[in-house]
């Protein structure tokens, strides 16, 4: 959606003329049409495009016969003062285009401004389909839903009335329930849609909370890009059917120019994001340059695959997470190695970050595997921080299996043991001392020393405690404690030496 004042404002930079309009330049535009000499009935939509039409007059009455706003002619010397009056009195922009710039320049902004023109808090990215489908619903009279190939929700209008219990199932699960998507298969809407071009009315079942419908394929050339709904008491007239199918155009259309879009978007996020996890001076201004607010964020890290493909399952989740579910997209992702990165606007509280990866994988198929961790809240320039902790969380979780995704604010202790795992696989942690030396004393005469020593020091010296883990009596642990001290120099009454011996113990791949 776009003023009719912007609109004017913009295509003066291409010398664009208005003429004619007496409406107010404060009236909004929500769709656009071009005349098609080939085509049956007129157009419809709020700015006309009448490509080849040289006649101001017929230019004007195809624009009255589409209920535009505004129409962008091309004419030979000035218009008729007639044609300029008959234009006031309809309260139709009439906007000159010159000659020298082509309609292919013309028509690429006003579609670029009426049905993207709703900007971002970034200035950045396309606006939702929402405006659309309210203009298609106020066209046809009743709600409109759009979904996509898989029948999920992409929009739908903010008219609710005469709505069924099936539409509210939709919106709220933002997928069409799997027993109306069973029904609607039976009754061979599906197999129509990926043929024809033709709205099909489908008829309601009460004991379903369906009311009837009427279908049209949102198709860009022989590609079903989706379908347009419309919650209706029967078969539509001819005028809003041929709103319905001039919105499926329509819709087409913007799907086609987001798509475009998405992958110029994602690109330059993926840049941005990347710049965050690795760190830089200027992380405040790139979280502004994302559209994500100057707040606490945390970083997701997320690997999936297939038993038949891995890198078929990865992409699809980068797919899912840059072009949203549902109607928002809260993070910012991109694509590094094998893993994909989100950035979350995420507190202390890690329950937005576990419930936006339970939204991906819900769409994700069945059989894909998913290991994901969540890093700590960090400020913009703590992120990479947090970009680690997702990956140590992630490594933890793919160790695990069938468990819920790992968080760092729970499994910090683990990731610290696992640090200290890896230090000691480097050589760092001492081969000699007194846990090497009851290690190899256990393994020489079969006693359990080590484990003895191990479940004393994390009952921090209850006898009984220790006891109970070992399912022993307290005296065999007074015993063996006994038989350490004379084996090796514990010195168990010095808190750093204890501290020492369990931190050992604990990475350490010793029995219990």
């Amino acid at each position: 959606m776009v003023r009719l004042d912007r609109l004017i404002n913009v295509l003066g930079g291409y010398d664009v003329r208005a003429a004619g309009h007496n409406r107010s330049r404060d009236a909004e535009l929500h769709s656009v049409a071009m005349h098609d000499p080939a085509g049956e009935g007129p157009v419809l939509g709020d700015a006309l495009l009448a490509v080849g039409v040289p006649d101001g007059a017929r230019a004007l009455e195809l624009a009255r016969a589409a209920q535009a706003r505004a129409v962008l002619i091309r004419v030979d010397g000035e218009l008729g003062e007639d044609v300029v009056a008959t234009a006031k009195a309809a309260e139709i922009c009439l906007l000159l285009v010159p000659g020298e710039v082509s309609w292919s320049q013309v028509a690429g902004v006003v579609y670029g401004l009426v049905l993207e023109g709703r900007e971002t808090e970034a200035g950045r990215g396309p606006s939702d389909l929402f405006t659309l489908a309210d203009s298609i619903a106020a066209g046809v009279g009743a709600p409109v839903t759009i979904e996509d190939q898989l029948s999920r929700v992409m929009a739908y209008s903010s008219v609710q009335h005469d709505t069924d219990a099936a539409r509210l199932d939709t919106i709220l699960g933002r997928r069409v329930p799997e027993r109306v998507r069973t029904l609607f298969d039976e009754r061979g809407v599906f197999g129509h849609l990926a043929v024809s071009d033709e709205p099909l009315h489908v008829t309601g079942e009460p004991e379903h909370g369906l009311q009837d419908r009427t279908v049209v394929a949102v198709r860009a050339g022989r590609e079903l890009l989706g379908s347009l709904w419309v919650t209706c008491d029967g078969p539509l007239d001819a005028v809003r059917t041929r709103v319905l199918a001039d919105g499926a155009h329509t819709v087409a259309l913007h799907l086609l120019r987001s798509r475009v879009s998405a992958d110029l978007e994602r690109q330059v996020e993926s840049e941005l994001v990347i710049q965050l996890l690795e760190g830089t001076p200027d992380a405040t201004a790139v979280i502004g340059k994302l559209g994500l607010p100057p707040r606490r964020h945390r970083v997701i890290a997320l690997q999936a695959h297939t038993a038949a493909e891995r890198n078929a399952a990865i992409l699809l989740a980068f797919e899912r997470a840059t072009t949203g579910f549902g109607w928002s997209r809260p993070g910012r992702t991109t694509l590094f190695g094998n893993t994909v990165y989100t950035v979350l606007p995420c507190g202390d509280d890690p329950a937005p970050a576990l419930d936006w990866l339970h939204e991906l994988g819900q769409g994700l198929p069945v059989h894909t595997s998913l290991a994901a961790g969540v890093g700590g809240p960090a400020e913009p320039g703590e992120i990479p921080a947090s970009r680690q902790e997702a990956d140590e969380s992630l490594a933890l979780h793919a160790a695990r299996a069938a468990t819920e995704p790992v968080c760092y604010d729970e499994a910090w202790d683990e990731i610290l043991l696992q640090r200290l795992r890896t230090a000691a696989t480097a050589g760092r942690v001492p081969s000699r001392g007194p846990i090497a030396h009851l290690a190899r004393h256990d393994d020489a005469h079969g006693t359990r020393l080590l484990p003895t020593l191990h479940a004393w020091l994390e009952a921090q010296g209850d006898l009984n405690a220790a006891a109970d883990h070992l399912e022993v009596h307290p005296n065999t642990v007074r015993n063996r404690l006994r038989k350490m001290s004379e084996l090796a120099d514990l010195r168990l009454d010095e808190p750093r030496k204890r501290l020492a011996m369990l931190i050992t113990l604990a990475i350490g791949e010793h029995e219990r």
